[in-house]
């Protein structure tokens, strides 16, 4: 059943890609070291024509690293990451994959068609991440598709139970470089009993390169007009908050730095962002969600979802944490843009439904689109 799924998925995406034939672009694997059970990981590296390039392992799906150029073709790792898979096992978020359910819920409990299912509670009383041991720490069986937009099909099964989440989530995600410069993100999945699921991908940006200080002077506007309020423990409460007249208004491009010390309580409590901004337009529907640049380097970053959600997030590290080639990462040196349904959603019924019944099939899509300004 698993391969008969994978294969068709592969099928499905070999099909849309038939009007591209191959050119520079294309996708490499190399082993990548083993975990501490023994599992034997990889890497791959899908590039394409224009040298743009994006590494993905198949432990954790995680998003390694994203070399983008700037306006005078020079390019940079844009990503927060490690070198060794070692440091990718003890739960980092950096450019992972994240599941079964991205963000909180609340008291690590939810019901489903009459029935209380109780989660592993990782963030005090409640669910964060889909629990201490979420998808970041499955091994993903992998198909590379060559060609003009390499991808890459990650798939794995979430056996019924796994952090207390019901129902055996047969789950794909499909990384695409396209020949436009986009990293594209696929999302896919099917269950054998009703369940939540909201998986996201938590990448860490900086459009200067990773650990070249903070990120408060990129300019970032957030296609959005409400936000989704929080509690003193970061839990949605399910009220709906209309950004203009507070520091969450982006509906106009503003260097993130500007209201980020202001007096807005959620700001203070965080202190700084950490919420999740509604998305205009219809959920389901491929559309931007935002819009940042970073002035110095001139790169451009556009994020298009089908998602409702989008959760806005500045790293709050005091000590600098050692990365990639020992960069230091920063406080606020980098940030976090989200994809995903609402933080507690399976509580509150007046959110989007996070539900997927038997029979049905998860889809869910975002792009991040790179250019330069002048």
């Amino acid at each position: 059943m698993k391969s008969l799924a994978l294969s068709l998925t592969a099928a499905l995406f070999t099909a849309s890609l038939a009007w591209s034939a191959p050119a520079q672009a294309k996708i490499e694997k190399a082993s990548w070291g083993e975990t501490a059970d023994h599992q034997k990981a990889d890497i791959y590296t899908l590039t394409n024509a224009r040298g743009m390039s994006a590494r993905i392992t198949n432990y954790g799906a995680f998003l390694v690293s994203l070399n983008v150029p700037d306006r005078k073709g020079k390019f940079a790792d844009v990503v927060l990451g490690y070198d060794k898979l070692e440091e990718y096992t003890h739960g980092t978020t950096y450019g992972a994959v994240i599941g079964r359910f991205a963000n909180r819920i609340g008291g690590a409990q939810f019901s489903l068609e009459g029935k209380t299912y109780h989660l592993k509670a990782n963030a005090g009383p409640n669910n964060i991440h889909g629990g201490p041991i979420g998808f970041s720490y499955h091994l993903y069986n992998a198909t590379m598709l060559d060609g003009k937009s390499p991808s890459l099909i990650l798939q794995m099964i979430s056996p019924d139970g796994d952090q207390g989440f019901p129902g055996n989530l047969n789950f794909t995600v499909i990384y695409t470089l396209t020949a436009n410069n986009t990293l594209r993100i696929d999302y896919r999945a099917t269950t054998d009993k009703p369940t939540v699921l909201n998986p996201t991908n938590h990448s860490y940006f900086n459009l200067k390169g990773a650990g070249k200080g903070d990120v408060l002077g990129h300019r970032m506007q957030i296609l959005s007009d409400a936000v989704t309020p929080t509690d003193a423990n970061h839990m949605a409460t399910g009220e709906v908050m209309k950004v203009a007249g507070t520091g969450f208004d982006f509906t106009k491009p503003k260097p993130l730095g500007k209201d980020i010390n202001g007096p807005d309580p959620a700001i203070v409590a965080t202190p700084g962002y950490d919420i999740n901004f509604i998305v205009r337009g219809k959920p389901g529907l491929l559309r931007p969600a935002a819009h940042v640049v970073e002035p110095e380097s001139g790169r451009v970053m556009d994020v298009w979802t089908t998602q409702p959600g989008i959760q806005l997030y500045l790293p709050n590290n005091d000590k600098p944490i050692i990365g990639k080639g020992g960069a230091q990462y920063i406080k606020r040196g980098a940030f976090c843009l989200e994809t995903q349904h609402f933080a507690n959603a399976p509580n509150i019924p007046a959110f989007p439904s996070t539900e997927l019944k038997p029979g049905q099939i998860f889809y869910q899509v975002t792009s991040f689109k790179f250019s330069t300004a002048k």
